[in-house]
């Protein structure tokens, strides 16, 4: 499920940004982008992510700005007057003469003229760090939750419309078991007609038992016993992505069967309504978490 957070503060005049996106994914794929100096305390803020999101492709990002005047950099003066006594010593050898300007700026060029001072994380800025990682995870699911309650909607509308057309088959089951009726005995009387008479009592059976093999009654039972689970589960506070998937996947199979025992052209365009549907289903419940 997509997610945004954002927050920013400053401490000692430097200025901190933390900026958290999600999006969903089945497992935690964290990916962290921040300055080395917070690389000794990655592991506790994957520990911040993680428990409080879940799950999702997770991407944080840290930008940290010095304060005004401040400087990791500096000039190594000893290696520098080095240099320039080595370069002045080889200009009088080859007869050379560089202005100030050029003579400072190939000193400048050296190696290890500048020297970076190393920089050591506080206490106070780890935890001024963590709060800001808490503060954009806390906005996240925020964010997640209206987005969630958007996406409840969509999942209840879309069950209620499948258990809409399950009602509607049932005025057409009638006329479906007394046209099948109908059709095998008219073809059966057409097959005989030369050939003798039909043994009702036998053919009564034949038919009873065919009619069994085609009624849809535990179809219907099942596929609204699902949905009406899948309605519970939505509704629960912890609300399970993959237990959603799954009672979709027990849908879709009750969908299917009645689709092939309907023999019914107005059922089967339910069928086919239903199917729709609950594509649309599956394709949002890979959202919930």
């Amino acid at each position: 499920m997509t997610g945004y957070g954002k927050h920013a503060d400053t401490l000692k005049g430097r200025n901190i940004t933390v900026e958290l996106r999600t999006l969903n994914s089945k497992q935690a794929d964290i990916n962290l982008r921040m300055p080395f100096i917070y690389r000794e305390i990655e592991f506790e803020l994957r520990d911040v992510l993680s428990a409080g999101l879940n799950r999702g492709k997770i991407d944080l990002s840290i930008q940290r700005e010095l304060a005004s005047g401040e400087s990791q950099s500096s000039i190594n003066q000893a290696l520098a007057k080095q240099y320039s006594v080595q370069l002045k010593k080889t200009e009088t050898e080859l007869g050379l003469i560089s202005s100030d300007e050029a003579h400072l700026r190939i000193i400048m060029s050296m190696p290890d003229v500048f020297t970076t001072e190393p920089d050591t994380l506080t206490e106070e800025e780890k935890l001024l760090l963590k709060s800001l990682v808490q503060s954009c995870v806390e906005r996240c699911m925020a964010f997640r939750k209206q987005e969630g309650e958007k996406l409840a909607d969509v999942l209840k509308q879309g069950v209620e419309s499948i258990l809409d057309k399950l009602k509607q088959v049932e005025p057409f089951e009638k006329g479906r078991i007394e046209r099948i009726k109908n059709r095998i005995n008219g073809n059966l009387t057409e097959g005989l007609s030369d050939h003798g008479s039909i043994d009702k009592d036998r053919f009564e059976q034949e038919l009873i038992y065919y009619l069994e093999k085609i009624d849809i009654t535990e179809e219907k039972v099942r596929l609204k016993a699902h949905c009406d689970f899948f309605l519970k589960t939505l509704a629960e506070e912890e609300v399970k992505g993959k237990k959603l998937s799954f009672i979709s996947q027990e849908m879709g199979r009750e969908i299917n069967t009645l689709g092939s025992k309907a023999q019914h052209t107005d059922i089967q365009k339910l069928v086919v309504g239903m199917k729709d549907e609950l594509e649309k289903i599956k394709e949002q419940v890979l959202n919930v978490l």
